[in-house]
């Protein structure tokens, strides 16, 4: 699981990893070629994370298993309350 980060526009996000970000943008393939490919549901989470998606738009991707959104779940709620009190 990938750490979660507050973005500048307090948006809860995966941390991207930037050696992916830089192959996807620089590569070849891009996300709809991606989406086409015959790559595990859980290749496609762990690639989700990787790239720094938001933790909500994550929830909404059909490969994501509940098993891994309850696990997110727990992890964002807590940062939510964190975030509550430091404020």
């Amino acid at each position: 699981m990938q750490q979660m980060v507050w973005d500048e526009h307090g948006v809860l996000r995966f941390r991207g990893n930037a050696i992916v970000k830089f192959l996807l943008e620089a590569g070849p393939f891009d996300m709809n070629t991606l989406a086409r490919m015959p790559f595990s549901r859980r290749d496609r989470e762990q690639f989700a994370q990787l790239i720094g998606y938001s933790v909500i738009g994550f929830s909404e991707l059909p490969y994501v298993r509940d098993e891994t959104w309850e696990k997110v779940e727990v992890r964002m709620e807590g940062m939510i309350e964190e975030r509550k009190g430091n404020t």
